[in-house]
Order: C-alpha cells, then structure tokens, then sequence
C-alpha cells in the first residue's frame, strides 16, 4: 500500500476515487459492453463507411494488398484487396470480412516481439493508464519499469477512470478480446485490459471502455501481473465524456457519477459512491438543490458541477447536451 500512495502522490492523482466494495456484489451489472463485435464488411450499394473499414484498409495496405486511400469507404479497390488477401490465406474467396478474419489480419500485421524482452519485474506492481495520453505504465516498487501504448473508449463509452484492481485474467477469454484477458472490479459493467484484432485502434479512443493492447503486449503485461494488481486510471471524467460536462440524470453510470458522489459525501451526505445513480442519489441530488437554493430537479446540471467545485467547465463550453 505504501507503494500506490507514493505513486499517487507523486502523479498528483485528482480525480481517481477509491470506492468501497461492501456493496458491489448486489450491483454489478452486465452491461451492454462488447468489443467482440463486428459487423460483416462486404461490397454493396451504397457502400459500407466507417472506422472499421478504415482499420481494414490499413491492416490491407500494411500486408501489401491495398494501394489506395484509407478513407474508410468499402469501395471496389478494398474488395479486391479483401479478395486478395482471402486467397493468400487459404480462405473463400468472396470478398466478405468476417468476424473470424479480424484475428488472421491482427496477427498478420502485428510485428514480433524484439528479442531482448525485460525479465519479469520482482518487486509490488501497479499498472497507471493515462486516459489523455492513451499509455499504460507498469511501475515496480514505485518506479516505471515499462510503458505500452493502449487504445482506450470512445466519449460516449469512456474507459473508467478511478482506482481499480484486476480481479481475473484469462487466454483466449472470447473472440474480440485478443489473445489474454485481465478484468476489472468495476461496479457498473464488465470492463478489462485485453488484446485486440483491431490493432489500428491502439493509441486512439474506439473501444466501449475497455483497455485495448496489442496482443504481444498484453501477453507481457499477463505474465507479469497477478491477480489483485491496482490499477489506477487517470484523467478528468467530465471532460473525458460526450459531451463534457453533460447534464446528468438516473440511469446514468460511470466515473464522473462516482466523482459527483464522492463531492456529496465529502459534504456530509450519505451515499454509497459506487458509479452507479439509483434511488439513493436521487434522492440525494433532489435534496442537495434545494439545500443550495436550486430549482427542484434531479439533475446533476451547470448549477450543480459549478457548486461541487468542479473545474472546466468553460473549457468544456455550451455545446449541445451540456449542463447549462
């Protein structure tokens, strides 16, 4: 524990929240997180369009059977690309992507692992994601022993950002996730550090909140941390969502719900802080507006994240769905 304080103070760590896990059993939810699927490209009429294709076109181009612009539009270059590389791997020829092709592809591309690979650090590990920079640092003993580069999710599913630990890892756990998978104790859905079959997401935001690596990276990261590795991910929740700072009600979920919760609490009022608005924060930010002299709502609004003391808001702007 001396370790991750150090860490934290050293990092000046804001906006991670370490919740209490007496309750996190009857709230745990499965939520519709799945980086496992992939819809079906193929040539039609109007072609298919989106980041997808563009990772397609990319992985295409990088094995030498695509020569035109990645624009992310499956156009008749990219199926005679896709025919191509279906033939080269002993595969039908019919110029549909499957699922199961993502993986041959990511395989494909992915460059080896140089030869001289750090041993296995010895001393107590903590892994730091930094949500701005897109990095994963291993520290051992307090100290950085080896940085990867992690892909992480889009705005409107951010990765969480607070003070976590792996609770189960896992080879081959599904197909999508890469070649290992390490989850997280998370309370509002199932979130994880995996491998990928989409490694031209690494170093950007496309997942729906979990950390992507690339497979021969996260194959290192599994060997070397044990289960109970803290995880400690970091940045700003509110600016860290679609829109920033947006305007907040019951059924939202996530860190900047958490960080909402840990405001009130600090301020006296008793709620669980677990990510999660149910009837108990509702009431809670019913009680907190009209305790300031707000409107009666149940929304956390401008009015409210300005009261609590957060920062950023003019950064963040007016923009559509934002608290004002």
């Amino acid at each position: 524990m001396a370790i991750v304080v150090r860490i934290l103070t050293a990092l000046i760590l804001t906006f991670a929240f370490i919740p209490n896990n007496a309750h996190a059993g009857s709230l745990y939810v499965n939520c519709p997180v799945d980086c496992s699927q992939s819809r079906e490209l193929y040539l039609k009429s109007p072609p298919l369009e989106g980041e997808d294709v563009r990772e397609l076109q990319e992985m295409l181009y990088d094995l030498g059977f695509y020569n035109y612009a990645r624009n992310g539009v499956f156009d008749a270059n990219t199926h005679k690309a896709v025919c191509l590389f279906q033939k080269k791997f002993g595969l039908a020829v019919d110029g549909r992507v499957k699922e199961k092709y993502w993986d041959i592809l990511a395989k494909a591309v992915e460059k080896p692992v140089k030869s001289n690979v750090k041993p296995p650090p010895r001393g107590e590990k903590v892994i730091m994601i930094d949500t701005d920079r897109r990095v994963l640092t291993l520290f051992n003993d307090g100290e950085p022993y080896h940085q990867f580069p992690v892909g992480l999710g889009k705005p409107e599913t951010p990765t969480p950002i607070g003070n976590w630990k792996i609770t189960r890892k896992a080879a081959n756990w599904g197909t999508g996730f890469g070649t290992r998978w390490m989850g997280l104790n998370v309370y509002w859905g199932i979130y994880g550090i995996h491998g990928t079959n989409k490694p031209y997401s690494i170093g950007g935001y496309h997942s729906h909140g979990c950390i992507r690596m690339l497979n021969q990276h996260v194959e290192q990261l599994y060997s070397w941390v044990p289960v109970g590795t803290p995880v400690i991910i970091v940045g700003n929740p509110f600016l860290y969502m679609d829109p920033p700072y947006k305007m907040m009600r019951r059924g939202d979920v996530g860190s900047a719900v958490m960080e909402v919760q840990s405001a009130l609490k600090r301020l006296g009022y008793d709620i669980k802080v677990d990510g999660i608005w149910g009837s108990e924060m509702e009431k809670t930010i019913i009680r907190y507006r009209k305790d300031i002299g707000l409107p009666y709502d149940n929304a956390v609004d401008r009015a409210v994240y300005t009261s609590l003391g957060f920062k950023g808001l003019s950064a963040a702007g007016a923009g559509k769905g934002t608290a004002d």
